[in-house]
């Protein structure tokens, strides 16, 4: 009896021990870091900063400039870097680094290099550490929205060093000795900012300088202020006795100086490093905390949490409060300080499919925030960004702002001006605008439903299938605002362009030439060309509006599941390479995973695994989710199958974990999965909670045998935005065999236009 007591004891600790586990202990910051040009694994770096913060900083492992910032397999760190970076294949802009060394004064990237391990690293969302060999020195950030506290610890030393480098292309430096203070600016980009883009920074240190000295792009001066082609700082110390620390608090702005001052005062004032520390770790702790998962192994907390962290960075706030608490930022479009909302850094053609639903599902509030800053978008530069950093990126295809949009609205998002935003769909959808904004070949798409091959516009048949979906989003906001037919049949009509590029013959998607003919030369495995970072049979089923109709016309559901399964049985085959003239990293990563075609490395076919329902066979939509998820996720430093892109990659698997997943995006409908794990707690805005609980959970066992909503026995494919928002309990049983019963009639098939009124 005693030791019966005992046990339960102990197994109530354990239970409470294990419930009181960081959230933040999970996150693995340097997950998809082991990336390099010819092969991604996410592609990323280890982010520090804060959910939707204005900077973030990384430890430097690159050249300065190389969109690689980072790499895990890299020996030496050059630096600490305040970033802006989406990806590798954006770059950066406005950064600039700090470096601590010993010895003799140095300045050259090369030259301050020193060596560390990833076993004296710690890498957390809101902190991070490393120990600098070379220089025997401890460095520690800890950051806010646009600031940060730096903590540089010492040994024994009279040459002491703190090395600031504004980054060359244009940049300024002022050593302050009085205030024991540096600012300066950096002008480094990628493009799309006007001539007078700055972002200003002010470094305070704690302890007289003892030494210092500007860098003038090649060599050291005496001066104390110097602006140059490639600016930089560096200043000094005497006297440290080992175990001595150096703090230095760090703000930026892109308006001033004195805007950079003032959001210095506002997020640090006089916090010490452990209280910004800490309230950095509450703040994500209450991010990541919206979702509780449980009842899986070690390694899927880790991985979820990882990418869950992943999908609450990009896009960054741009914005800043001034003196008088306005809501202001400076605009890439106008080169002016304008008022309102901006964010900046993420691209619609990988994000509107899962992150900005997944947004509107569990932030709310920063999603009404980025439909305000889309307005600012839209105002200043007279078009909705498809990529922004921080201006119009002229990358990537589509309209997809147009789903965002529309999502955001159907999903019950309210507070802002959506009649501008409408204004602003119509206009996107209807013109041709610079930098990849508008629709490129909008006159053909206007006129014969598609996009020629033979006009010479690429990517014809990836622009006509997601103007065709885009279409279908400004429909449904139309038809939600209570807009006239007159104004929106026009958009539903176009939603079924889809259908004139389906070629019988192939059943798969085929470029059609302006006079009505198919492209006589057609390889469907083929990368490139008519289609985007993909080929046929990626971009064949992104019909996401209309599932049903894709489906008859490949033949019904037999041969739509034929199809579907095909997919994952014939080799990874890239034709005949002529569009890029080599392996794209791309193709790589679909070539090496082992499943066939399906490229879940990039963004076209992700949603394809969940296209059994719409057939009758849910049960194999139920078999390929759990595959992916489990072959290609981890949380290690080559945890991604392809490029993480700014959360979309992340929120597949967020989703999908959860037991669903938003295939029409610009609905209220999520197709059904399988849940990875046994319990998941979601806290809404509003209060609310949803228990997802599948207590018979295993890694056998992930068919769905029967689901209940509240108690009540649910066969349909699909769960309702609305009724998830309201809370309660859905009920997974599971085993290890399919229900060939359940989701198999057309009532319980997931949203299709063909299916509506």
């Amino acid at each position: 009896m005693k030791k019966t007591f005992i046990a339960v004891i102990c197994t109530s600790l354990l239970a409470i021990t294990t419930t009181a586990q960081s959230l933040v202990d999970y996150v693995n910051p340097l997950m998809g870091t082991m990336s390099k040009f010819e092969l991604s694994n996410g592609n990323t770096y280890p982010a520090i900063g804060l959910p939707w913060g204005m900077n973030l900083w990384t430890p430097q492992t690159g050249k300065m400039g190389d969109g690689w910032v980072y790499k895990y397999t890299d020996d030496k760190i050059v630096g600490f870097k305040q970033t802006h970076q989406p990806s590798p294949w954006m770059n950066d802009y406005g950064y600039f680094a700090i470096m601590p060394i010993t010895g003799s004064r140095k300045f050259k990237e090369q030259d301050r290099a020193s060596w560390f391990s990833h076993k004296a690293e710690i890498a957390k969302p809101h902190y991070y550490k490393v120990y600098l060999a070379d220089y025997d020195v401890t460095t520690e950030i800890t950051p806010t929205e646009r600031a940060a506290r730096f903590r540089f610890t010492f040994p024994k030393t009279d040459s002491a060093f703190v090395i600031i480098d504004a980054i060359d292309r244009g940049s300024y430096v002022k050593i302050i000795p009085s205030e024991n203070k540096i600012i300066g600016y950096s002008t480094r980009n990628s493009g799309s900012v006007p001539e007078n883009f700055k972002n200003f920074f002010v470094i305070q240190f704690d302890r007289k300088f003892d030494y210092k000295a500007t860098w003038d792009e090649d060599h050291f001066t005496d001066s104390d202020e110097i602006s140059s082609k490639h600016a930089g700082a560096i200043i000094g110390f005497k006297g440290l006795k080992r175990g001595d620390v150096v703090n230095a608090k760090v703000a930026s702005s892109f308006i001033s100086f004195e805007q950079a001052e003032l959001n210095l005062k506002r997020e640090i004032a006089s916090m010490g490093f452990e209280e910004v520390k800490n309230k950095g770790q509450r703040i994500w702790e209450d991010i990541l905390g919206r979702i509780r998962v449980s009842g899986g192994s070690e390694e899927q907390l880790r991985t979820f949490y990882s990418c869950l962290y992943r999908m609450v960075f990009f896009p960054l706030r741009m914005y800043e409060k001034d003196a008088t608490g306005n809501i202001v930022h400076y605009s890439p479009y106008t080169g002016k300080v304008e008022p309102g909302y901006k964010f900046a850094g993420t691209g619609f053609w990988d994000t509107f499919r899962a992150l900005y639903p997944f947004l509107h599902f569990v932030y709310p509030s920063i999603a009404t925030e980025m439909q305000k800053g889309l307005i600012s978008d839209y105002k200043e530069g007279g078009w909705l960004p498809e990529w922004s950093s921080p201006g119009y990126r002229g990358v990537m295809i589509g309209n997809n702002s147009a789903s965002v949009v529309a999502d955001a609205y159907l999903k019950g998002l309210r507070g802002y001006d959506i009649e501008t935003l409408w204004e602003a769909l119509k206009h996107g959808a209807n013109n041709e605008g610079p930098h990849a904004t508008g629709r490129r070949g909008v006159e053909y798409y206007n006129r014969l439903g598609y996009v020629p091959n033979d006009v010479k516009i690429n990517e014809n048949v990836a622009r006509t299938l997601e103007y065709a979906y885009d279409d279908y989003a400004i429909y449904a906001l139309g038809k939600a605002l209570g807009k006239p037919d007159s104004e929106i049949q026009i958009y539903k009509e176009r939603a079924m362009n889809y259908k004139k590029l389906f070629d019988p013959e192939t059943l798969l998607m085929r470029p059609k030439n302006e006079d009505g003919s198919f492209t006589k030369s057609f390889n469907p495995y083929s990368w490139g060309g008519a289609y985007t970072e993909g080929n046929s049979w990626h971009y064949s089923w992104s019909v996401f509006q209309d599932i049903e109709g894709l489906k008859q016309l490949m033949g019904g559901d037999k041969m739509f599941v034929q199809m579907l399964d095909s997919v994952f049985i014939m080799p990874p085959d890239f034709g005949d390479n002529s569009y890029y003239r080599s392996i794209i990293h791309e193709m790589r990563e679909m070539q090496i995973m082992g499943m066939g075609q399906y490229a879940h490395g990039n963004q076209p076919i992700q949603h394809m695994v969940y296209l059994y329902n719409y057939a009758g066979q849910p049960w194999k939509t139920q078999y390929w989710v759990r595959e992916v998820m489990n072959r290609l996720y981890t949380p290690y430093a080559d945890g991604y199958c392809g490029d993480e892109d700014n959360g979309q990659t992340s929120a597949w698997y967020v989703f999908s974990a959860l037991g669903f997943y938003s295939v029409t995006p610009a609905s209220t409908q999520y197709v059904i999965g399988v849940p990875l794990f046994k319990k998941a707690e979601i806290t809404f805005e509003n209060g609310k909670k949803l228990q997802i609980v599948a207590p018979n959970n295993s890694p056998e066992n992930r068919y769905v045998q029967s689901i209940t909503i509240n108690g009540k026995i649910s066969t349909k494919n699909y769960f309702e935005h609305f009724e998830l928002q309201k809370g309660g309990t859905i009920e997974f049983k599971l085993g290890a065999q399919p229900n060939k019963q359940r989701g198999t009639k057309k009532s319980d098939f997931p949203f299709s236009m063909s299916l509506q009124p």
